[in-house]
């Protein structure tokens, strides 16, 4: 098949359980994030309103972190191959990713920079993951000490809140940045039709995910010779 503008060539990036557990996680996370706003500020006490009051919030935001768990044991049973293989990618770092996110502060705010090939997730996605990872055990850690104090010392409860307020503050900037690329972003926004439809235009992993291609390519060929 060739490339058109309007008819192009799409190519498999995402199954239908990572994008169900994907838009689950952000559902929970948008769900927490409101619950909490009017623990920090009096300007969002409108939002006790909206859930019957302080107690109705509070209960909301444990079932939301309840939600935010989900994801992990739901995608563990539903499609561990694309689990494994996410957590693979992000730990395996080599010299093309750190290029890469040499250039990348020029890629994030609307440049052309030349960039190495990149695998099935790009250095930029296996950072994001990453920090995704980080602030989700340190918001879920603190947040099960916060909703259970009485099994453990009062030091650890002391600790428990700072760390919950600083894994709320980085986690708020990796989901923004996360948004702006998916959704903002001229260059990669296309992106964000991997995450609803679960494929996206050839000419885009080939521009975006290089190492990504050519293994397609190199799998596409003795398809090519049998034919």
């Amino acid at each position: 098949m060739t490339m058109t503008e309007n008819n192009p060539k799409m190519v498999k990036r995402f199954s239908k359980p990572v994008i169900f557990a994907h838009w689950l996680n952000a559902g929970a996370f948008f769900l927490l994030y409101l619950t909490g706003l009017p623990m920090y500020t009096e300007f969002f006490d409108w939002v006790y309103v909206v859930f019957g009051g302080p107690a109705g919030a509070r209960l909301v935001h444990r079932i939301g972190a309840v939600l935010f768990i989900l994801p992990v044991v739901y995608i563990l049973f539903a499609d561990p191959k694309s689990f494994f293989h996410w957590i693979r990618q992000i730990l395996t770092w080599k010299s093309h990713d750190f290029k890469f996110l040499l250039q990348f502060p020029k890629e994030f705010f609307g440049g052309h920079p030349k960039v190495p090939k990149q695998d099935f997730y790009n250095a930029g996605e296996k950072l994001n993951s990453l920090l995704a990872i980080i602030t989700t055990i340190m918001l879920i850690g603190s947040g099960f000490i916060m909703w259970f104090p009485a099994y453990f010392s009062q030091t650890v409860v002391m600790w428990a809140y700072p760390i919950h307020n600083i894994g709320l503050g980085l986690s708020i900037a990796v989901v923004v940045g996360h948004i702006y690329l998916s959704v903002g972003h001229p260059n990669s926004r296309v992106s964000l039709r991997g995450m609803t439809k679960g494929d996206v235009p050839e000419a885009y992993v080939k521009d975006h995910h290089g190492r990504w291609y050519d293994e397609l390519k190199q799998a596409e060929s003795p398809k090519k010779k049998q034919a």
